[in-house]
């Protein structure tokens, strides 16, 4: 009869194992989250500067004749 009372007391130490590394994950995902989140905002200002140079360009580049341009031979 021992031998229940002590799979049961293993099941529940598992448990509580599993439940601590589980808790740790969740604070890792969090903070990795407030990482991502913080990047984000940070690279904003850039991220808009070079989209609206790239769209600045495309204007230049579909303004030019097909012909246009400098041929190498």
């Amino acid at each position: 009869m021992a031998w229940v009372a002590v799979s049961v007391c293993l099941g529940f130490a598992g448990l509580a194992v599993l439940a601590f590394c589980a808790f740790k994950v969740w604070l890792g995902v969090r903070r990795f989250g407030r990482e991502l989140e913080r990047t984000r905002r940070r690279l904003e200002p850039k991220h808009s500067t070079l989209r609206s140079e790239l769209s600045r360009l495309e204007r230049t580049r579909a303004s030019q004749r097909p012909g246009d341009g400098v041929r190498s031979s």
